[in-house]
């Protein structure tokens, strides 16, 4: 069958109540008998067919290869498509481009401790840990998008800014990734007697 269906049945059968082959042509359909039902036999006596269309959502029996889409069915689907695909991709899309966060934090990390291991190897009194301002951020070399910058202070044993040398000194490494996402490593080196 095309997408619709021709019921045919004959005029007399209307009188008795849809008896015999009227009640079996029409018996799957309950919207037509509610469309007949409502008639008056006037105003249906000259009818000899119907056309009754239908689509594969509403008769359950009815295969979708065989029965196809109505073009209404078809409108609502590109009108929900519209709808619903850009609150699915912009989140899908989103996640993607913040899928390489992970990875690039973890590099920022090792970065700064590989500079605060090198800054750590020396004693406390060694010339390379003098007191130092914060440094301007600066290329990390062979890792393009990274930065970094770092201070060195003496603080005292709160480890809050001190004048004065009290045997503990503050290195600050400051890593900038790509995205502009700072991350800081503090260590504090002492003097040993």
């Amino acid at each position: 069958m095309g997408p619709f269906s021709i019921f045919q049945f004959r005029i007399p059968c209307l009188r008795w109540g849809f008896g015999g082959q009227a009640q079996s042509a029409i018996r799957g359909s309950c919207m037509m008998k509610n469309l007949i039902s409502g008639l008056k036999y006037s105003e249906i006596r000259n009818w000899g067919s119907f056309r009754l269309f239908h689509s594969a959502f509403r008769i359950p029996k009815s295969a979708i290869g065989k029965g196809g889409f109505t073009l209404i069915e078809v409108i609502i689907l590109i009108v929900m498509a519209g709808i619903l695909l850009p609150a699915i991709i912009v989140p899908f899309a989103t996640g993607i481009m913040g899928s390489q966060k992970p990875e690039m934090a973890t590099k920022a990390i090792y970065l700064g401790h590989q500079r605060m291991e090198e800054m750590t190897k020396f004693q406390y009194s060694d010339p390379t840990l003098n007191p130092t301002v914060l440094t301007a951020y600066a290329a990390i070399p062979g890792n393009s998008g990274y930065e970094w910058q770092w201070e060195i202070a003496l603080v005292d044993n709160n480890f809050n800014a001190s004048g004065s040398d009290v045997g503990y000194k503050r290195i600050l490494v400051r890593i900038k990734d790509p995205l502009n996402d700072t991350y800081e490593i503090v260590s504090v080196v002492t003097r040993f007697p």
